[in-house]
């Protein structure tokens, strides 16, 4: 018997645990060194004994729009999150998409609590946890959903547990440190444990990867530390995929410095009697991962006449690789019409974009940039922890197809 969630037939009866995990940022070449480094012993069976292809991130390739396609199994044309925040040009407001009430529609979590499920959602950032958990409730003792950002503000009221950091002995890590990931993947384990979800989703971040290369010495103790509580899960029989919102790219020139294209500002010299807004959707309070430069913008056009003007103009700059008008792009990409920019364009794979530079406070970029959010960073590894699949059949695989494929391997 099947159960229809956001036109995809899900199976309404699973006969293990399901457990999906988001591993932020983290491109094929990451798993790569650690592997070759002989970090990840698990990880390297559960890839010899089941299946690991690469897929498609949905586009932008930003964390928030993949979050919530993985968790509604569609792109954001159908949920309607298209990036950390939108512009609404009738009243220029800029606002963040964080609140369930811009979410268009059920997350796959929602549909099955209500078939009587038992769910837990275990997120890094606190900005995806109400999105997440939207629509489950948490007075039955059949749901958990919180962030290790704020897991000493959790409630049962909440988020369906309280007093987590005595329970798990691990104090709230800093939002800047491994610790953040470490702490959603052995609360993971710990609720896989003492919980038993019949569905559960861990969501990482990308701190590491937006700081060091693949093949790092802190790159690969991170995904040892991932390697080890994997291997905890993986004792249990549980239907496990893993896999990526996004990849991750280095965006710097020779000297270290950012490689930014601001386009505002270019866009105002070529067209100096026009407004323009460039609106980039990987800004978050976030800043200091990626001072808010991302392969990927969408431009509003205050005269609509210019938008074939525009666009040309663009398309002569060399370090953009991809430049559409509205209609055009959301039929490609699979875009909300009403939240995407009359012009969407997207950068080579060592360059980003910005607005204007008087608007990016680059201070706290420590290290060279490493961003996302464009084509380059779109291919991510798709494991599934048994060999019973047709993945390998299929033509293209996206991210969001994560819990169909771990659905159906806990129903065989």
């Amino acid at each position: 018997m099947n159960l229809e969630i956001n036109h995809r037939n899900y199976p309404s009866e699973i006969n293990k645990p399901v457990v999906v995990i988001c591993l932020d940022g983290s491109q094929k070449e990451y798993l790569d060194m650690a592997s070759q480094s002989k970090l990840t012993p698990n990880l390297d069976e559960i890839v010899n004994n089941g299946e690991f292809v690469l897929a498609h991130s949905a586009i932008p390739s930003f964390t928030n729009p993949n979050n919530i396609s993985i968790v509604t199994g569609q792109p954001s044309a159908v949920h309607g999150i298209c990036g950390n925040f939108f512009f609404t040009p009738s009243t220029g407001e800029e606002v963040m998409m964080n609140d369930p009430k811009y979410l268009r529609t059920q997350t796959i979590f929602q549909k099955f609590y209500e078939q009587g499920k038992k769910i837990a959602v275990i997120t890094a950032k606190d900005k995806l946890r109400s999105l997440l958990g939207n629509g489950l409730k948490f007075d039955q003792n059949r749901a958990i959903c919180f962030s290790s950002e704020k897991s000493d503000q959790a409630t049962l009221e909440k988020n369906g547990i309280e007093n987590i950091n005595e329970w798990l002995d691990m104090p709230v890590p800093d939002v800047y440190s491994q610790g953040l990931s470490e702490f959603v993947m052995k609360a993971g384990v710990k609720i896989l444990n003492d919980f038993k979800p019949d569905i559960m989703y861990l969501s990482t971040t990308d701190f590491i990867q937006h700081k060091y290369e693949p093949g790092h010495e802190i790159a690969n103790q991170f995904y040892q530390m991932f390697d080890e509580q994997i291997g905890l899960l993986n004792t249990h029989d549980i239907s496990l995929v893993i896999t990526a919102d996004h990849g991750m790219k280095p965006k710097t020139n020779s000297a270290g410095e950012p490689n930014a294209i601001f386009l505002e500002d270019l866009l105002n010299e070529k067209f100096p009697e026009e407004n323009f807004k460039v609106v980039l959707p990987i800004t978050d309070p976030y800043v200091v991962h990626h001072g808010s430069l991302g392969s990927f913008a969408m431009i509003y056009v205050e005269n609509q006449k210019l938008i074939p003007d525009v666009i040309g103009h663009i398309q002569k700059i060399p370090q953009i690789e991809e430049v559409l008008n509205k209609q055009d792009a959301c039929k490609i990409y699979h875009l909300p019409e009403d939240r995407t920019g009359d012009i969407i364009c997207m950068s080579s794979e060592s360059f980003t974009i910005g607005s204007s530079k008087s608007k990016h406070d680059l201070s706290s970029l420590k290290e060279p940039l490493r961003s996302h959010g464009g084509l380059h960073e779109r291919e991510v590894p798709f494991i599934i922890n048994s060999s019973k699949s047709d993945i390998k059949t299929q033509e293209q695989v996206y991210n969001y197809d994560a819990f169909y494929y771990a659905t159906h391997m806990a129903n065989k």
